[in-house]
């Protein structure tokens, strides 16, 4: 579905203090995805183990890439230039918030490693708009905000519905061939060249 929306919302650069609403805004956000479903099977769980371990990256960001939230935080978008380190203490970090499900995330961090494209560019990690805002124009306002800062470098993301792959085509990205979890859920590789 097309996003509408009638006035250009305010941006700006998230903080440390936002830090905590940031991954549980993810966690919301994503929560009807299919790959969480995989992630962590136990329902009861899932939603505090998706926030503990989308804070790694929101921390990361803070530190070694950008976060942009909607005023409000009814949306966010983590990016990271890449190449980029690793986050700091992750293998521990990631036994600890997940447990017993550590291993699919692993599966899944195999999977996007394996598919990263080496050239440096722009990753978009996520981009996050809470239930109760979307199809309002805050995802795509987002995207123009930091395409607009990109200088002509490329950007690149994985897609993780055909809704969200659609959106991201209609800002330029285009889907390479997509890549599946063992469950069968799949990603779509998406890369949009840099301007000449």
């Amino acid at each position: 579905m097309r996003e509408t929306f009638t006035m250009r919302p305010d941006v700006r650069h998230a903080t440390a203090e936002d830090a905590g609403a940031v991954a549980e805004l993810i966690a919301t956000a994503f929560a009807q995805l299919k790959v969480v479903s995989y992630l962590v099977p136990d329902r009861r769980e899932r939603h505090r183990i998706l926030t503990a371990n989308f804070q790694i990256y929101v921390d990361h960001a803070l530190e070694h890439g950008e976060i942009h939230l909607i005023d409000g935080g009814s949306a966010a978008a983590v990016w990271f230039a890449a190449p980029m380190p690793a986050p700091r203490d992750y293998d521990i970090r990631l036994a600890e918030c997940t447990g017993e499900w550590a291993d699919r995330f692993r599966v899944l961090d195999a999977l996007f490693e394996e598919h990263h494209p080496a050239e440096p560019h722009h990753h978009l990690a996520f981009l996050a708009v809470h239930p109760d805002h979307q199809n309002q124009g805050l995802g795509s306002a987002l995207l123009r905000h930091h395409h607009a800062r990109l200088d002509g470098a490329p950007a690149y993301l994985e897609a993780s519905s055909t809704g969200s792959r659609d959106l991201y085509a209609r800002h330029g990205y285009q889907a390479r061939e997509p890549f599946a979890l063992p469950d069968g859920t799949l990603f779509w590789p998406m890369w949009r060249p840099g301007a000449p």
